[in-house]
């Protein structure tokens, strides 16, 4: 017996693995993280980078990367140096990158909702990955001000004979 016009279900594992292998098709990139005090502290103690000048102030300082810093992380700037010059006690902060790459994750898939024009949308979260990243980084990372993951919603679309993923919003 020939049926037309029967669509298959979409499940939440086959929405899952559309939206990762999406994800796994972009270039791997490192990991943005802001490093506040603490983590310039924790960076210092894992020989990430050195003093290298102390300010009049007392407030102000430079450091710089050292070879296992290298390794670990690059500057959003560029160069080998931190320059650590605060305005005031609440906007002490720079921003370094992985040199780990790795692909977004995809997780926490939502119930799936049919949308208008016979499509399906599906809430998740979307998540860096911060394998391969040393631990101390991994403990910066997860301090205030980095943004680990966001809510993002899937569209997808039955062509031809199979459910497809449209975008990510």
């Amino acid at each position: 017996m020939l049926l037309t016009g029967c669509k298959p279900d979409l499940t939440q594992a086959n929405a899952l693995a559309m939206i990762q292998a999406k994800y796994d098709q972009t270039p791997a990139v490192g990991v943005t993280i802001t490093v506040d005090k603490n983590g310039l502290q924790q960076g210092l103690a894992a020989k990430y980078w050195t003093l290298t000048k102390v300010y009049p102030n007392l407030r102000w300082a430079d450091y710089t990367l050292t070879a296992e810093g290298k390794k670990a992380i690059t500057l959003l700037n560029g160069g080998d140096m931190i320059q650590w010059h605060p305005d005031s006690g609440t906007d002490s902060q720079f921003v370094v990158v992985t040199t780990a790459a790795n692909h977004l994750k995809a997780r926490d898939i939502q119930d799936i909702q049919d949308a208008v024009g016979g499509g399906k949308t599906v809430d998740f979260t979307e998540a860096v990955n911060l394998d391969g990243v040393p631990d101390v980084l991994q403990n910066i990372a997860h301090s205030a001000g980095n943004k680990l993951s966001n809510k993002r919603q899937a569209d997808f679309a039955y062509e031809g004979s199979a459910w497809k993923l449209h975008s990510i919003e």
